[in-house]
């Protein structure tokens, strides 16, 4: 299945346009220079193209792929419709791992790394929002004990939220400890 996708990429890679043709987005880009509208549909267009190759793998065809601009500039690709219950896998780990598949896919082809998030259904969004919750509610849980609470171990992304959504509370500090796959946010009352 591996070399499927491999091969569909370098068939994508070999029908298209000239070998640089992403050259000047690749400059607008790591010069820092914002993307025109039309160089980010060129980009988000290869992106959804790659997209539904992978999830045609999965017999998934009908599915619509709707893409927005993210807060930091990124990417938005969310998935809908059809049974993509497995693509989300457990605690999205299927999701993550579909989202590096499809950024490497991007990366090579772009000659340049630009950020993409795929999401399913709103998955993504939903466990942002839960895992913000879960930060407010154990700062405060934190602050009544004049301790610290320690969460339960997250990915990079998850402990990043964590810690996006308490920087603004005074009344605690957090950090990380540990070791990837266990690593985990403490937070703990000031």
């Amino acid at each position: 299945m591996e070399e499927e996708i491999l091969e569909s990429s370098e068939e994508t890679l070999d029908e298209s346009a000239p070998q640089d043709e992403f050259a000047s987005i690749r400059e607008h880009y790591e010069s820092g220079v914002a993307l025109t509208d039309e160089e980010t549909d060129v980009v988000a267009d290869l992106a959804v193209g790659f997209l539904k190759e992978i999830l045609s793998l999965f017999g998934e065809t009908s599915s619509s792929i709707d893409e927005y601009d993210g807060e930091d500039g990124e990417l938005i690709l969310d998935v809908n419709g059809g049974d993509l219950a497995v693509l989300i896998g457990r605690h999205g780990r299927t999701l993550d791992a579909l989202q590096m598949v499809l950024s490497s896919l991007l990366s090579s082809r772009l000659k340049f790394y630009y950020p993409v998030v795929v999401d399913i259904e709103g998955y993504k969004n939903r466990r942002r929002k839960k895992i913000e919750e879960l930060a407010r509610s154990s700062a405060a849980r934190a602050k009544r004990r004049h301790g610290k609470v320690t969460l339960a171990p997250m990915n990079a992304y998850e402990r990043r939220l964590v810690h996006l959504a308490l920087r603004d509370d005074e009344g605690v500090v957090t950090h990380s400890e540990g070791e990837d796959p266990d690593r985990h946010v403490v937070i703990t009352a000031i």
